[in-house]
């Protein structure tokens, strides 16, 4: 059997929770540490899941050996880069860049340095849309509306 992929997670608001919170469950990977800029919510995210609040971005990088960065988009170019450049694999929460230009910066830099880029699009593993899909009868255009309150992602 392989060992589980050290794996950390930058930017722990709610979406990065969850991104968290799904790894610790996945035998596949290792959850070694968050970082966020907000040291008491990785503190706090870290304390929940039994795993390490890594105080400065560099030193998740040095814990993992890949990352999902869950950071506000317009930052999502400069902390993705820092992860490629680092050598880390990147799963970045969507969308990939705030620009094309950025977005372009963010493909060409993983594809230098032959590192894999992702982009996250978990909503198709939400149960709602699998049982929408599921009882959609080849359904090509579906049209959603919230109806529950706005629940903001930043904690």
């Amino acid at each position: 059997m392989t060992r589980p992929l050290p794996v950390g997670v930058i930017g722990v608001g709610m979406l990065g929770w969850h991104h968290a919170r799904h790894l610790m469950s996945m035998p596949e990977a290792d959850l070694v540490g968050v970082y966020d800029i907000r040291p008491a919510r990785a503190e706090q995210v870290a304390q929940a899941l039994g795993t390490r609040a890594c105080s400065t971005r560099e030193e998740l990088l040095d814990r993992a050996a890949a990352v999902t960065i869950a950071v506000p988009t317009p930052v999502h170019a400069e902390v993705g880069l820092a992860a490629l450049e680092a050598g880390r694999p990147v799963l970045m929460e969507k969308p990939l860049a705030a620009t094309l230009e950025q977005a372009d910066a963010l493909v060409d830099t993983a594809g230098r340095r032959s590192l894999l880029l992702q982009v996250g699009h978990i909503e198709r593993f939400n149960p709602a849309t699998e049982a929408l899909l599921s009882a959609g009868k080849g359904a090509r255009f579906v049209e959603v509306h919230r109806l529950g309150s706005f629940s903001p992602r930043r904690r």
